[in-house]
């Protein structure tokens, strides 16, 4: 399909992926690699719409199914826009989640099932998957705790209970597991330079 490289970023609320697509982006780019980075859901007109619905504080009572298929025409709109046209411009597509944000919140924390979510998502992406995956593995108080030490407004998911971050974050181990040749586990409790150091390693191995 394409000559570029697809590279997503998964972790729960306040893991730093925004900080580390930066980073990675900068390094990136001064090796002279084109690169594009972006974000689920959202990340073009259309896709960015349905995030608003989706993340809306005044949408408490949205049914999970109903969540699950929104995440999925998002990441479908998306691909389309912006993804697919620039792998097949030979660029690496940095992207701050994906199909594997819905497989760990609506597949097991909201208890939809993994593989009932991933058949979803296999129909919007029609099979696209990353070739490398970082989760980055910060548990869920300490994620919080970092969102509100930077005052960042909260979305619906961040004013979920922490059992259901927690749930989140169990599924985030199991679908580790799933797709280990793909995703790369990142501990991110440390000094951001250092789980950078990581996971840049691994990408310019790779590319």
């Amino acid at each position: 399909m394409s000559s570029g490289i697809f590279i997503t970023f998964e972790g729960g609320e306040g893991s730093g992926k925004t900080t580390l697509i930066r980073l990675i982006k900068e390094h990136l780019e001064s090796k002279n690699y084109q690169v594009v980075s972006t974000r689920e859901p959202g990340g073009s007109k259309i896709a960015e719409a349905i995030r608003n619905i989706i993340l809306d504080v005044n949408n408490p009572d949205m049914d999970y199914k109903t969540e699950a298929l929104l995440y999925a025409s998002s990441r479908r709109q998306h691909l389309v826009d912006v993804v697919i046209p620039a792998l097949e411009k030979g660029c690496v597509v940095l992207c701050d989640r994906y199909i594997d944000s819905s497989l760990a919140y609506q597949g097991y924390a909201r208890g939809l099932g993994i593989d009932a979510v991933y058949k979803i998502n296999q129909y919007a992406t029609e099979g696209i998957l990353p070739k490398l995956t970082f989760f980055i593995d910060v548990l869920p108080n300490v994620g919080l705790s970092r969102i509100k030490d930077n005052n960042r407004d909260q979305n619906r998911l961040d004013k979920e209970k922490i059992k259901f971050h927690e749930a989140v974050y169990k599924g985030y181990k199991l679908v580790s597991k799933k797709f280990k040749k793909r995703i790369h586990v990142i501990n991110g409790a440390r000094e951001i330079t250092e789980v950078y150091n990581d996971i840049i390693k691994i990408i310019l191995e790779k590319i």
